[in-house]
């Protein structure tokens, strides 16, 4: 049967008989995978650990009829732990994977990966709050799966903001003459902070206060249920910590 490595980390993970794991990778070259790992809930395997949520590991497997079969595992990543310990951390890092879990497929998926990577060991390195982080993550995750929100022109036809009118049936802010009757208006620092979140400028977002920050999140939120169509699990139990003062 024909062997391959790749990269991957690790989205979660499914008891399988007595001893084993399924477990579902985003890898860095073959998109998404789901691999049988054997033996690794006996307290002897020695790469059980390897292979729990959020960690990132240099893999070799073999093809199988039904599922991949991991046989060697070398740590790239060590974020779990650390995410543990914060539980803010822990819950975001929950919604991202699972956002990731949704929007990728089996083709190769190198972006979401990277995205992934980097945003897990930002949690894990504490760089930058843990609800900027997940907020962040959610909106560049939705633009690389094809759905870029604007939060500076219309999304519906184009004329150039400022615009205080958000739909994210829509796709983000929108025009007056665009916005339907009771659109809801945000403040323009909010879209300077959903902004920053898209485009990765941390200084401004950091900056945000408790309100602008709040509302982003909830418009990132809402985007992304709109479009993943069904819920995610665990954006609910996500915890949202204050704008440091």
């Amino acid at each position: 049967m024909p062997v391959y490595r790749d990269e991957a980390v690790v989205l979660r993970t499914h008891k399988l008989g007595e001893a084993d794991r399924i477990v579902t990778l985003l890898t860095r070259r073959h998109g998404k995978i789901r691999a049988v790992a054997k033996g690794v809930r006996r307290t002897a395997s020695k790469f059980g650990a390897r292979l729990e949520p959020f960690m990132v590991a240099d893999l070799q497997l073999y093809e199988g009829r039904t599922l991949d079969v991991i046989t060697q595992a070398e740590s790239l990543g060590s974020y779990g732990a650390d995410i543990s310990q914060d539980y803010a951390a822990y819950t975001a890092a929950n919604a991202m994977v699972e956002t990731a879990d949704r929007v990728t497929e089996a083709e190769g998926s190198l972006q979401q990966y990277l995205l992934l990577v980097g945003a897990l060991r930002s949690l894990a390195r504490r760089e930058h709050g843990p609800t900027l982080t997940l907020d962040s993550y959610l909106l560049r995750s939705l633009s690389l799966a094809g759905w870029a929100p604007s939060f500076l022109d219309c999304a519906r036809c184009a004329r150039e903001g400022s615009h205080t009118a958000v739909v994210v049936q829509l796709g983000g802010v929108v025009c007056d003459e665009c916005a339907p009757p009771g659109a809801p208006r945000i403040d323009p620092s909010t879209i300077g902070l959903l902004g920053a979140l898209l485009t990765g400028d941390w200084a401004h977002a950091e900056q945000a206060g408790d309100r602008d920050r709040n509302q982003a999140s909830g418009i990132i939120a809402a985007y992304t249920q709109w479009h993943l169509e069904r819920g995610l699990r665990s954006l609910p139990h996500v915890t949202r910590e204050p704008a440091p003062k």
